[in-house]
């Protein structure tokens, strides 16, 4: 059995609990943190859903954390095939240092063109896939 003091020295440190550090934030212009994210939407893409939305639910929330957000999604019943553009904190509306007009979608002046979320849906049996990669 712990003591109370062994606790409270396992709390104090990381204890598997989110740490924002550089190795690893929001910072979408960053190819290892893309791959990173990636690597979390190919991990969701290999679960069974039974209600396809309720996984594209928990993938919006997410990514959602790191401030990414995607438009509307209709899926399809028989599966789809479907790509939308990432915004990063609601983008980007106002005046730049030279009064130059800035109205974009938060990404596209860290990373040439943008960035856009690939999303995959297939059915078979009742059940539901979702792969998704950021592109």
């Amino acid at each position: 059995m712990k003591n109370f003091s062994k606790f409270i020295t396992e709390k104090a440190s990381d204890a598997g609990y989110p740490v924002d550090t550089d190795s690893f934030s929001n910072d979408i212009a960053n190819p290892k943190n893309v791959e990173r994210i990636n690597s979390f939407l190919g991990a969701m893409g290999q679960m069974e859903y039974l209600v396809p939305e309720h996984a594209l639910s928990t993938i919006r929330e997410r990514l959602g954390r790191l401030g990414l957000s995607f438009g509307e999604v209709e899926l399809a019943e028989g599966g789809s095939k479907v790509s939308m553009p990432l915004t990063q904190f609601g983008g980007r509306f106002g005046k730049d240092e030279t009064g130059e007009d800035i109205n974009d979608d938060g990404i596209s002046h860290k990373v040439e063109g943008g960035l856009s979320i690939e999303i995959e849906h297939t059915a078979s049996g009742g059940t539901h896939f979702l792969k998704t990669r950021i592109v």
